[in-house]
């Protein structure tokens, strides 16, 4: 089934806890099958990513699985793609390697570089990379990038588990930084208009982590900010576009009375549907009271309310026919 909106969405999601020559983990499998099931779904059930798991055990998740995995996933015929890779990684020279079950000294699995090579190279025009290993954050100099600061292929984020030097780390069965990254898909990471995207994600993931853990790290060349993942909005986008109506002008106080409160004996329906969005506005810190502490008693005390930055923005939008 082609994902709401028409657009197709491939996602390659690799786990590994068992390793023939590296020592075992507890969380990586889990971590797949906990973030599945938020990429194949919006939280409306409309479909998102089409995934395909790569897992040890049961499986033998070897380097020539992999490559062969990711080169399908970034083969035309797809307008979004997304890379999962939960294991150990590998640090060594300019490059990070991500290990496989088979995996030993000198030949440990998949180099970023080729995963790079492969990505740089897609007609995919927009591709996530995910990685919760060890010293992930390496992953932003390999050589097909040319340095740290060179830039990506238009259309690539690359979200990190941790800095260059860090390594991540395991809780109860599952990895710290997954377990955060599933808060943020599922809705902890989300906009006012419910999007989930690359910086939402990371904004979410960095808040989520101390000054002494591994640091999440994203580096990114995109020229808009699209949905992963589409969770409830704070405030429906057809209600988003009466703001204008609502407030003149971005900086227009908004007089209430008795007639907006529904408990007052003298509501208006009219109002009190008006009263109804500025509560949930409210609550997503678009709209804020002046001199009163809750919206109940701007109405009761004949007050005012007004539009808070944020607020401000999304009426801008909503004037110009962008929401």
């Amino acid at each position: 089934m082609v994902p709401t909106g028409g657009q197709v969405k491939r996602a390659l999601l690799v786990g590994i806890d068992a390793y023939d020559h590296s020592p075992a983990l507890t969380g990586c499998v889990n971590d797949v099958e906990a973030l599945r099931p938020l990429l194949a779904r919006n939280v409306d059930d409309s479909p998102n990513f089409e995934c395909r798991t790569l897992v040890g055990p049961p499986d033998r998740v070897t380097r020539p699985t992999v490559l062969t995995a990711l080169a399908g996933l970034c083969a035309p015929g797809a307008d979004v793609a997304l890379f999962y890779f939960a294991g150990h990684g590998r640090s060594g020279g300019e490059d990070v390697t991500l290990v496989t079950t088979e995996g030993t000294e000198h030949a440990w699995g998949v180099g970023f570089a080729e995963v790079m090579g492969l990505v740089m190279g897609s007609p995919v025009p927009e591709i996530h990379v995910i990685l919760d290993c060890c010293f992930s954050g390496a992953a932003g100099a390999v050589p097909q990038l040319g340095s740290a600061a060179a830039t990506l292929r238009s259309g690539v984020a690359i979200l990190t588990a941790s800095r260059p030097d860090q390594v991540s780390t395991e809780t109860s069965g599952r990895g710290r930084f997954s377990v955060m990254l599933c808060g943020g898909l599922d809705g902890g990471a989300a906009d006012v208009l419910g999007q989930v995207t690359a910086a939402g994600l990371y904004a979410y993931l960095t808040e989520s982590f101390g000054a002494f853990d591994a640091r999440p790290m994203l580096k990114a060349n995109i020229d808009r900010l699209r949905a992963i993942r589409t969770c409830r909005p704070w405030v429906d986008p057809a209600e988003l576009r009466r703001l204008p109506t609502l407030f003149e002008t971005e900086d227009a106080p908004l007089r209430l009375d008795p007639g907006y409160e529904p408990t007052s004996g003298l509501a208006i329906p009219e109002k009190e549907h008006d009263f109804a969005l500025l509560q949930r506005c409210r609550d997503a810190r678009l709209v804020e009271p002046v001199d009163e502490e809750h919206l109940y008693y701007v109405a009761m005390h004949s007050g005012t309310c007004r539009l808070t930055p944020l607020g401000r923005h999304y009426w801008r939008m909503a004037r110009s026919g962008r929401v």
